[in-house]
């Protein structure tokens, strides 16, 4: 094979001698090779495999690079003919026919054969550049030029062919059914290197190959001149690269900060180009462009680069400033009022002349901008944007039309639409619009028929295998976006105030088409009636079940559904009930599925605590012995053995730092820089005696310093005004009946700690009802059909609690450090209540009812997630789930049920401290701990499902303080300028 190849590189690379009386129309073997095998292909297949592709390189490097060099040199040869042929009197057709006849010739011409042979070089470098060896061989030294030509001379020259040759494919070699033009074949070689992440890497991703890309559109931009060859076919193709190239991350990185990033803020990078000329086009400003009946296609072309920038969290922070998506819903405004003049298509007329062909331009126009602004919804500060543009029942609905025609085609497996979907249902006015639009129902009727009916009455002929998981496989998909779905906004919204049938009477046909419908017929079936509705009862209630455990693990989603529902004791009379026959005295429990499922739940939802606080039964028996190890019960108290023994503390001994840190809250002075010395101090005990910061010591060092801060005008953030606390003697009974519950819930975990007396929940009443009217005298009137706006508070005050247990239950105490840590910024992001309905924000925010927390701290976890944790960053992406949503969860609800209540202290103290970016740290630092564990789950396919039902084993805030201080240097001026914006009309 060596020999062949040596031989065929020999003949390939002969010469006439230069003193030869040949024609200098010298017809080397090549260009009869290029006569049979125009696109190289014998070089394809000659590289294809690595035994030949070794031999090839090697020779070219140590004998045959003259032939490298003459292909360059072709390349070269032909763009300098175009480019000569490109001024401002030819057009393309005059220059395709200067070496192209319309008729059949049986002879080329000189023209014609070096033509050939230029494709053949073209195919020729494009397929050698694809692989390592072949890059080794550049830079090549031509003889008319002295500088070397590099893989980068050679990118940006394939570019220029694009702008600079005609389009069109050569008359002469119609013959052909491909097409050899050479913008046809250079995008064909360019979009090979976009799909080969080394290539692309080594030879596309430069500022001189982006900027020879940008040429065309910069100068479009500039108003400058353009010699182009069909201007909107060359848009389409750089559009097309451009698109490639940002669908990588690295390709990515380069449009956004350039191959330096750090000097990305001084010059305009390729993304900010893209983004000014985008909103041009859609303005219609491009003059040379203007009545071009392709336009709405450059449009669409440079949206969707734009699209695959704002889709990630890192490229919409660069183009928000422009307000591309004001811009794309201003043009879908004014298509869609066009668009409502098409005629209704008659049934009996010939479609093609039913609607006229502007019409369906137009409406294809309409469906491409819905696109382009349902995409923004794929980021948390994306979602947000939407809701400024009036536009999202609009494009829920074109989603779920596109998704009902992909699923009727069985198209339907795309990560990202499960992530827009999980995204929207973390914010109420999205969660309404998937509401209205029909998803949910379809989601609904979807999961019943393959719980209950099966398809296509295969269960007539075949009866239905017993399935051997909990879940069967083919309803796991629908769990699992039912999980996604149900995020406590989305609850509020779908559930608030909405009592379930309960009917006396269920039909087989009956089928449910709502939330409330499944939590009526396979979670709450406290009836005869709804448990001979169902033809699979166990395992359609035990579906039932685990969704029900899924969502109690979100405090206020178990608050809502107590006591609307009363889940608990509709679980307990289903045990109670369970129980065998006997004569003599009450019965055993029987140990099934069901009975097991509900004694699960029912220690779930009854006790709060952390990994370390309460024992959740297993929900399966005893390997050994065979039998249910776990105690069930029928009535409350929770059996004792679910109570985990808190260890007792070691005896406190005083530590210097400790009593250094003190000393300095202590002190009536507070010199300049005071408060950075106290951080300092703080981070070096939590670092080295961790467990000191807890108890009276906590709240004093809290205590202290908000007092402090709260005094500085530069440290206070919101103006407060003055309050006067209400009358001592309140009760539970003056409270809503989900603050009421979630009152004794805190007590109750209060008391398990040791740190509340008998007397604490009308001191909790207290606190709670004091700080509901003094965040009203703040709060703002708003008109909306939210339910979550209707109230004055959107949940339970998890943080209000969690202050009110580190005080030991002082409600004075606690009542006045929660009046002064409400001038703070960081009592946004940690007291969320705080901002409910809050004058502080714009009023347009609390329409929306999306907490800063979602779209600030949420979004930034899922920026520095990609950037700091790349593989737990792709496993949420392939999971459908979403980072923001899980972390929305931890942090509404203090991390309460997740971490104990030692770590829930250092938590809130590091923020108070060190300041709220440190919320993101500690998110992004819990997803460093979770990282094989979430790998593993999404292989699982169970992510979400395992990130809201377990608690964050083995994880403790000082061990990650070194490493969330390394992401403050990195992070901290983009985050704490991106937080103190919160009060502006966009994020």
């Amino acid at each position: 094979m060596e020999e062949v190849v040596e031989s065929t590189l020999s003949l390939l690379s002969l010469k006439h001698k230069p003193n030869h009386p040949a024609s200098p129309d010298f017809l080397s073997p090549m260009h009869f090779l290029a006569l049979l095998d125009i696109k190289a292909v014998w070089f394809k297949k000659w590289t294809h495999a690595y035994y030949s592709r070794r031999v090839v390189f090697r020779l070219l490097e140590r004998k045959y690079k003259s032939l490298i060099n003459a292909a360059v040199q072709q390349c070269l040869d032909y763009f300098e003919f175009c480019k000569a042929a490109v001024n401002k009197n030819s057009k393309v057709g005059d220059f395709s026919q200067q070496h192209c006849s319309d008729t059949q010739d049986f002879a080329y011409t000189g023209p014609e054969l070096q033509y050939i042979c230029f494709v053949h070089s073209l195919c020729l470098l494009g397929r050698l550049l694809i692989y390592k060896e072949g890059q080794n061989l550049f830079p090549v030294q031509l003889k008319n030029k002295k500088a070397t030509v590099s893989i980068t001379d050679v990118l940006v020259l394939f570019v220029q062919l694009i702008y600079y040759s005609p389009s069109y494919p050569k008359t002469a070699l119609a013959a052909h059914t491909e097409n050899y033009s050479p913008e046809s074949l250079v995008m064909e070689i360019l979009q090979v290197f976009c799909d080969q992440t080394g290539c692309a890497a080594e030879c596309l991703y430069t500022d001189t190959v982006i900027d020879a890309l940008l040429h065309p559109v910069q100068s479009l931009l500039n108003g400058t001149e353009v010699y182009i060859n069909c201007l909107e076919s060359t848009l389409l193709d750089v559009a097309d690269i451009l698109a490639r190239i940002a669908a990588s991350e690295d390709g990515l990185s380069l449009l956004l900060y350039g191959e330096n990033e750090k000097n990305a803020k001084d010059i305009p990078t390729a993304a900010h180009v893209l983004v000014q000329f985008t909103k041009k086009l859609l303005h219609d400003d491009i003059s040379l462009l203007s009545g071009s009946e392709f336009m709405p296609v450059v449009k669409g072309a440079f949206i969707f680069v734009c699209r695959q920038m704002y889709r990630t969290c890192e490229g919409l922070q660069m183009l928000i400033p422009y307000g591309l998506h004001e811009s794309i819903a201003e043009a879908w405004r004014k298509t869609s009022l066009l668009s409502e003049r098409v005629p209704t298509p008659v049934t009996d007329a010939d479609s093609t002349s039913s609607i006229s062909q502007e019409s369906k331009t137009s409406l294809l126009w309409e469906e491409t901008l819905l696109d382009a602004l349902l995409n923004f919804s794929t980021t948390p500060k994306g979602l947000f944007l939407l809701h400024s543009t009036d536009a999202m029942n609009d494009c829920v609905n074109f989603m779920f039309n596109s998704l009902s025609k992909k699923i009727q085609t069985n198209e339907y497996e795309d990560f990202g639409n499960r992530i827009i979907v999980t995204q929207m249902a973390t914010t109420p006015m999205a969660a309404v619009a998937l509401q209205n639009s029909g998803f949910i129902k379809a989601l609904v009727t979807e999961l019943w028929a393959l719980l209950e009916c099966g398809k296509d009455d295969s269960r007539i002929t075949q009866p239905k295998s017993t399935p051997v998981d909990p879940i069967d496989q083919s309803c796991q998909k629908s769990f699992l976006f039912l999980v996604n779905m149900l995020s406590y906004p989305a609850v509020f919204e779908l559930l608030s105030k909405r009592d379930i049938p309960n009917k006396p009477m269920y039909s087989f046909r009956e089928v449910p088409t709502d939330i409330i419908d499944i939590i009526d017929r396979l979670i709450i079936l406290n009836s005869e009636a709804k448990i001979h509705s169902l033809f699979n009862y166990e395992q359609s209630h035990i579906f039932g079940l685990r969704l029900l455990n899924v969502l109690c693990c979100e405090l206020n989603t178990l608050l809502l559904l107590e006591t609307q529902y009363k889940v608990s004791q509709v679980l307990l009379t289903a045990q109670e009930e369970n129980v065998t026959e006997t004569s003599e005295g009450p019965g055993v429990f029987i140990i099934d599925g069901l009975s097991v499922e509900r004694n699960h739940v029912l220690v779930r939802i009854n006790l709060i605590g952390g990994p370390q606080e309460r024992i959740l039964p297993l929900r399966e028996l005893d390997k050994d012995s065979g039998l249910y190890p776990w105690p069930m019960f029928s009535s409350f108290p929770v059996p004792k053995c679910y109570f985990a023994e808190i260890p007792r503390k070691a005896e406190f001994r005083r530590d210097k730092d400790l009593d250094k840190l003190l000393k300095l809250l202590r002190s009536p002075d507070k010199p300049t820089g005071w408060a950075e010395v106290c951080r300092k101090q703080f981070c070096k005990v939590m670092k080295t005696r961790p467990d000191s910061i807890s108890g009276p010591i906590l709240a004093e060092l809290i205590e202290k310093f908000v007092s402090h801060l709260s005094e500085s005008k530069t440290d206070c953030y919101f103006s407060t005004g003055s309050y006067k606390a209400m009358d001592a003697d309140m009760k539970k009974e003056n409270l809503s009946s989900v603050q009421q519950l979630g009152v004794e819930m805190t007590v109750r975990y209060g008391k398990y700690l040791n740190l509340l007396k008998e007397d604490a929940e009308n001191g909790l009443c207290f606190v709670l009802m004091n700080c509901e009217e003094f965040l009203k005298q703040q709060q703002r009137t708003v008109v909306s059909s939210l339910c979550c706006l209707q109230e004055h508070s959107a949940g339970y005050d998890w943080f209000a609690s969690s202050i009110f247990l580190i005080m030991s239950g002082d409600r004075e105490r606690t009542l006045m450090f929660l009046q002064q840590f409400s001038c703070l910024l960081v009592s946004a992001f940690l007291w969320l209540p705080r901002l409910h309905l809050s004058m502080h924000l714009p009023v347009t925010t609390v329409e929306y009812g999306i907490h800063p927390v979602y779209f600030c701290s949420a979004h930034h976890v899922e920026m520095l997630l990609k950037a700091e944790l790349p593989l737990v960053c792709s496993a949420f992406h392939m999971s459908g789930f979403t980072p923001s949503q899980i972390c929305l969860q931890w942090i509404t609800q203090c991390f309460w049920n997740y971490m104990d209540w030692s770590e829930i202290c250092h938590y809130i103290a590091i923020c108070i401290f060190l300041g709220p970016d440190y919320q993101i740290y500690m998110c992004i630092s819990l997803f460093r701990h979770l990282q094989q564990d979430i790998l593993k789950h999404t292989e699982a396919r169970d992510l979400q499902v395992f990130l809201k039902e377990e608690a964050l084993h083995g994880f403790r805030v000082s061990d990650y303080l070194d490493y969330m201080e390394s992401l403050e240097e990195l992070y901290r001026p983009m985050l704490l300028k991106d937080m103190r914006n919160i009060r502006t009309q966009n994020p």
